[in-house]
């Protein structure tokens, strides 16, 4: 299909076309970053669609995308993703980028009791359109870009403006626009999470079932594949992969025959780093005891008899009521929520108010349930 778009690589046309947006109540927005192929991910193209423009906006050409925050503040303007929060955290990131009135298509299609909610799928169940996936693992920061992966890039857009319309409708009917527009609200919200100094372990999985020496081990190799990725400007796993470093502090090899030996590496690797590796597995081995890593553990609180009845008594109803309507369990009342409320034990909407998890939407539609199960557990 044969697709008309409008390329935004100068400051002029920058300032032109967001002149021009600001007149149209819906645009479509989608991204295309890096995060396959550099150390720090980067938006690498922003796609708008209007109902009769399809903009693709350069951001590696333009660096300062400043004229688009007014745009995308403005309220009277509905900005329509499928699946945003990764986008609003890039946005948020990169460019310091706030956005109000979000409306995500696939909230909507969760909240109106879709099974499988990816765009490919939606789209082709109304539309009958089968989308070309080809070029998503693509390097997107490579600059110029061919034609087929700008086309490929537009093309998951245009589409949105219609769909949302459509979903609209069918909440307003189901009566459940005002949850996912609160959920929508919620989700603008969302912001990157910022760089630490806590120990790499603690967001690698498998990590928890390692011993303190061999979490040495394991701390010690990612520190290194982390510095190798920075100068290389590449990703984690294309340096080395998560189960190659698991093996290796688990079997721990000190010499180059044995890492060798373990095939967790490939010839290249081992002939780059392969005496790095075995410094800093030597290294680890020889720490002190009381030099060594400890995985925390939270210990699990004892839940008093009468909170736990609470608790399953709500997950009871609230199971009940998604099988009623037709929504995923999770999507009603989450398993933190069911604890939480099981613990404050409220005694009418003013104390469901209270609890700061709960939504304004599950007070409203669910609270005179949540309150009546809870005074009938014994």
């Amino acid at each position: 299909m044969e697709i008309d778009y409008q390329i935004i690589d100068s400051m002029p046309g920058l300032k032109k076309i967001a002149k021009i947006l600001e007149k149209e109540k819906n645009l479509a927005i989608d991204l295309e970053a890096d995060s396959m192929y550099h150390f720090k991910e980067k938006v690498c193209l922003i796609q708008v669609a209007t109902k009769n423009r399809n903009i693709v906006i350069d951001p590696i050409q333009l660096k300062d995308l400043s004229s688009l925050k007014p745009l995308f503040v403005r309220p009277d303007i509905r900005k329509i993703f499928h699946g945003a929060d990764y986008d609003v955290r890039s946005l948020y990131r990169d460019f310091n980028i706030n956005i109000t009135h979000l409306f995500d298509t696939e909230v909507a299609c969760r909240f109106l009791g879709l099974k499988e909610t990816g765009l490919e799928t939606v789209l082709n169940a109304y539309f009958n359109i089968n989308l070309d996936k080809k070029y998503q693992k693509k390097d997107w920061s490579k600059r110029p870009l061919p034609q087929e992966m700008i086309h490929y890039a537009i093309t998951d857009v245009i589409y949105l403006i219609p769909l949302a319309k459509i979903l609209i409708q069918e909440l307003e009917k189901m009566g459940r626009l005002a949850w996912v527009i609160e959920e929508c609200e919620l989700l603008s919200n969302v912001r990157p999470v910022g760089p630490d100094d806590k120990p790499l372990f603690l967001k690698f999985k498998g990590a928890g079932r390692l011993s303190s020496r061999s979490l040495a081990v394991l701390e010690a190799l990612l520190q290194f594949r982390k510095k190798i990725a920075q100068k290389k400007d590449k990703p984690f796993f294309r340096i080395i992969g998560n189960q190659a470093l698991l093996k290796m502090a688990i079997e721990k090899p000190m010499t180059l025959p044995r890492l060798k030996g373990s095939k967790v590496l490939s010839t290249k690797q081992v002939n780059m780093w392969g005496n790095d590796i075995i410094d800093i597995i030597d290294h680890a081995l020889s720490l002190p005891k009381n030099k060594l890593p400890v995985y925390p553990r939270k210990k699990a609180p004892i839940v008093p008899a009468h909170i736990t009845h609470r608790a399953k008594a709500l997950k009871k109803w609230r199971d009940k009521k998604a099988k009623e309507i037709d929504i995923d369990p999770g999507l009603l009342c989450n398993k933190a929520l069911i604890s939480t409320i099981a613990t404050k034990n409220p005694k009418g909407k003013k104390g469901l108010a209270r609890i700061q998890e709960m939504k304004q939407w599950q007070i409203n539609e669910l609270g005179k349930d949540i309150v009546t199960v809870l005074r009938h557990v014994p």
